[in-house]
């Protein structure tokens, strides 16, 4: 959370409100006198959800001009249908014009967080976590991310910069599993932990003798998953990924593996029903 907040979010929402109001609300305009004042309540119309966005709320309704005095739900709770996410009070026009896009965040956010959290219910009780990956949508990733922890899992690295992850195509590059190792040790800091990307159970035998810190397992099968905690024992980080979904993910997490990455809760999430109601 606290990196979240120290994140330039003022930036995300005022592109989300250029985008949508663009020379101005024409609609607002003819419907609403100056300086009328509002009152909005938004709420579920799912079943059950995550909540997640609601602290996205106060900054689109001030920076549309709404003045808002905003009571909304925490994120991280679970909501059911005909709960209240939040109450806004402010000038109408603001809460007219940021309406869309304070729903498009919290419906988005609350989407990914609810599914994260029935990966993560999922697996309860083994040593596994469920982590995110880059599969995020293009300038989103800040919140996609907030998302996920808000559903209980686990953030991988933010962007390239945020640790090694020696996939398939560096290994082509750099000519073999060790020398792709060695070429990264020669490079990082010792507190940065070196992650590579293996296919076969050959190429894990390779990355464990090359001293990798944490083995991705990709689109193995269960049984030769539980042959790689075999083969590395509890020395090396094992994180499964490839063909992960919530029929499959209990007994991956079963074979032994620490990390579970799942690309589908950010870049397949469905946006959760959730709608603005202005007061008569």
């Amino acid at each position: 959370m606290e990196i979240f907040q120290q994140l330039d979010l003022d930036a995300i929402v005022k592109r989300a409100l250029e985008e949508d109001l663009g020379q101005g609300d024409i609609t607002t305009a003819a419907t609403v006198k100056p300086g009328q004042q509002g009152r909005a309540k938004i709420t579920v119309k799912e079943p059950s959800m995550i909540l997640c966005g609601g602290t996205l709320l106060e900054r689109v309704f001030r920076l549309a001009g709404a003045k808002p005095i905003i009571s909304s739900a925490a994120d991280g709770v679970q909501l059911a249908k005909g709960d209240l996410v939040a109450q806004i009070e402010g000038g109408l026009a603001g809460l007219l014009i940021g309406e869309r896009t304070a729903l498009n965040f919290i419906q988005l956010m609350s989407g990914i967080a609810t599914a994260t959290r029935q990966y993560v219910d999922a697996i309860n009780g083994t040593r596994a976590k469920i982590v995110d990956t880059r599969k995020t949508h293009p300038g989103l990733r800040a919140v996609e991310k907030y998302a996920v922890r808000c559903g209980g899992g686990t953030n991988h690295r933010f962007g390239l910069d945020g640790g090694v992850l020696i996939k398939e195509n560096h290994i082509a590059a750099a000519g073999s599993v060790r020398a792709a190792i060695e070429g990264a040790k020669r490079i990082t800091p010792h507190t940065i932990r070196i992650e590579i990307e293996c296919e076969t159970l050959a190429q894990v035998e390779q990355a464990r003798d090359a001293g990798a810190d944490i083995i991705m397992l990709d689109n193995m099968s269960v049984d030769q998953m539980k042959r790689a905690r075999q083969i590395v024992g509890d020395k090396v980080i094992l994180e499964a990924s490839g063909n992960v979904n919530l029929d499959s993910v209990r007994a991956i997490a079963e074979t032994g593996v620490d990390l579970i990455s799942v690309g589908a809760i950010t870049h397949s999430a469905r946006a959760m029903d959730i709608s603005m109601r202005i007061d008569s």
